[in-house]
């Protein structure tokens, strides 16, 4: 709750607590009485009679605030003062819960991208210096050290390095580059030192460029309206015309056919329609509702900034998902292993992992969970790690090497070919080429269904988007179910697939895209809802995003669109149901059948009654259940 949110609720502690008070006091005094009732109204409702006031300045007379001001200023007069603070005390909460809901978790997304970088290294009259990358000219030569970040998009002109792109492309497994090999922007080098001759200025890198997209992106992004203000363009000047008009119209044929005008009944009548016009009911059961929706989304583990997201969510029509770590695991895997004769996969994998058991690469990790086995590192000699192409390591005296193709090369060895996908690690031993082991990012377990359950659910089209290769893309997507996919993309480009889609769908369509990583920011902002993995996300993907699924299951996106709709029925029945017991008010009130504390009563009653349907939100079955 912020700072705003914590002063509403403080100003409606105050004026309860002091209304409650007055209430219990004696008081015959009516100066008196209304100068103490004028204080928590005044509390709790300054800010809406300044906006009521401001916006009849302005030409913009019949909002909700215009129509609470009237309605209890008219409670006030008419000396119902108990009426006219608790309606505009019931109004304040209903507000500050739709505020919360809407405002929760949500902040400035740009400050949580750590991607920017703060300096390049630029050589100056033979002495290095760190300068903004803002003044680097095209061309350049800069030097990026182990564990900084690549400051703008270049060639290597010197050294061998890994570099963790996962902020850019969200994959987990780090690029092997070399000289000649572009690099770009917002890329994390690992290990070797590198010198890189800058081809763009910084404000057209890269990582200028997922920055510049998250603040626009979010700017593009429509939101829904309001229901109680667009109900209250329509409903607010008939409301108020229909009062004036009671209040003038019947004394005036009364005195145009000989009759007494009793004005004095006549705008007392006139008044007490505007107090029970007061869409008090609408107000709270509808932010209500909706809370009751994220109430039973949040027990399910899905977390949902705001009403109109989830509004939007029964609306869905196009899903776009990232792969890893949204569809896949995003954690690497031993997936195949290939001994060579003369060598078992024992064998095979225990020469790998252990030549690797010093390293802190994710492919080292892999084997060495593969392996399953204590690792001796007393075992281990003489541990060369070769960058870009792997390690080599005297394991029980024995040479092993463990890496990529151009690392059997470089040993003249052939390797074997494999036609599955993923990443390979070839090993040899004193010189014999032993297997190869397949490293792959593995499925979700529940991908499939989850996919097929949305699919049921109503959605018409689903795209998986990756910065990985075609070949493994594809073969995930074989087995997903998918209806499109795009490989190999950076974050610019994942906009424009997205934007691509929005273009070509309904306009009561909605897109939403699943994501997990900082490079997934820019997209999650652009998408009519974005979705989040919360449990492994990046803290900018999560602030990005509209809804987060808290524990990675891409199985509650279909959940969520069923809380969804099961949410907007129940708004409707609450808006059917307050709508006719308030038109009926308003008719036995405008021809004096109904006094002032009935109609509170009714209202106050449709508003239990429309809480307590509300509630049913907080319970929704998965599918299939």
């Amino acid at each position: 709750m912020n700072r705003k949110q914590k002063k509403v609720l403080i100003r409606i502690i105050v004026a309860a607590v002091l209304m409650a008070g007055l209430v219990l006091l004696p008081i015959q005094n009516p100066y008196l009485r209304l100068a103490l009732f004028m204080i928590p109204y005044l509390i709790i409702g300054y800010d809406i009679l300044r906006k009521a006031f401001l916006g009849v300045i302005h030409g913009e007379v019949f909002d909700e605030n215009f129509l609470m001001a009237v309605a209890t200023v008219g409670a006030i007069l008419l000396g119902e003062y108990t009426e006219g603070v608790a309606v505009m005390l019931f109004y304040q909460i209903g507000e500050l819960f739709q505020s919360y809901a809407v405002g929760k978790s949500r902040g400035n997304i740009a400050k949580l991208m750590d991607i920017r970088p703060d300096y390049a290294n630029m050589e100056v009259e033979g002495r290095m210096e760190q300068v903004d990358p803002d003044e680097v000219a095209i061309g350049t030569i800069i030097t990026v050290q182990p564990g900084e970040k690549i400051p703008i998009d270049g060639v290597i002109e010197e050294g061998e390095s890994s570099l963790n792109t996962s902020a850019l492309t969200g994959e987990s497994l780090p690029r092997q580059v070399c000289k000649g090999d572009e690099v770009i922007s917002g890329s994390v080098n690992m290990s070797g030192l590198l010198k890189v001759r800058t081809t763009r200025e910084f404000g057209e890198s890269t990582v200028s460029k997922i920055l510049e997209l998250v603040e626009n992106s979010s700017m593009k992004k429509s939101r829904s309206e309001n229901f109680i203000t667009r109900f209250a363009r329509y409903y607010t000047p008939a409301v108020c015309y229909g009062a004036l008009a009671l209040a003038i119209l019947p004394p005036v044929l009364c005195l145009v056919f000989g009759y007494e005008p009793h004005w004095s009944m006549w705008l007392t009548r006139a008044l007490t329609t505007l107090v029970i016009s007061c869409p008090c009911a609408l107000v709270i059961s509808i932010p209500l509702s909706f809370f009751g929706g994220i109430g039973g989304a949040s027990a399910q583990g899905i977390l949902v900034k705001g009403s109109n997201y989830l509004e939007a969510l029964s609306e869905t029509k196009y899903v776009v998902c990232d792969k890893t770590g949204t569809l896949t695991k995003g954690v690497f895997e031993v997936t195949h292993m290939e001994a060579a004769e003369g060598f078992t996969q024992e064998s095979l994998i225990a020469c790998a992992a252990l030549a690797e058991s010093y390293s802190g690469h994710p492919i080292s990790r892999s084997l060495r969970e593969a392996y399953g086995q204590e690792i001796d590192t007393n075992r281990v000699k003489d541990v060369e790690e070769i960058s870009g192409h792997g390690v080599c390591a005297y394991v029980d005296g024995r040479l092993v090497a463990a890496g990529n193709c151009r690392l059997m090369e470089k040993l003249q060895i052939t390797p074997m070919e494999t036609k599955e996908t993923g990443t390979q690690v070839h090993v040899a031993v004193d010189g014999v080429y032993a297997g190869c082991i397949l490293i792959s990012d593995v499925v979700k377990p529940g991908a499939a269904k989850a996919l097929a359950d949305l699919k049921k659910a109503g959605v018409r089209k689903i795209v998986m988007l990756t910065g990985d290769e075609k070949a493994v893309a594809e073969n995930v997507a074989s087995g997903l179910g998918v209806d499109e996919v795009r490989s190999e993309l950076l974050p610019g480009d994942k906009v424009t697939e997205v934007e691509r889609l929005l273009s070509g769908k309904g306009k009561k369509e909605k897109l939403a895209f699943v994501g997990d990583g900082i490079n997934d920011a820019p997209v999650l902002s652009r998408a009519d809802i974005g979705i989040a993995m919360g449990a492994l996300g990046s803290d900018a993907a999560i602030e990005a995003a509209d809804i987060v699924l808290m524990d990675d299951d891409p199985s509650k996106i279909a959940l969520a669109m069923q809380i969804s709709r099961k949410t907007l029925g129940i708004v409707r029945q609450n808006i059917v149901f307050a709508l006719a017991v308030k038109l009926a008010c308003l008719l036995l009130g405008a021809v004096g059948l109904v006094g002032m504390w009935w109609a509170i009563f009714a209202d106050v009653g449709v508003m239990v009654l429309a809480v307590l349907n509300a509630t049913r939100a907080l319970a929704t079955k998965r599918i299939g259940n």
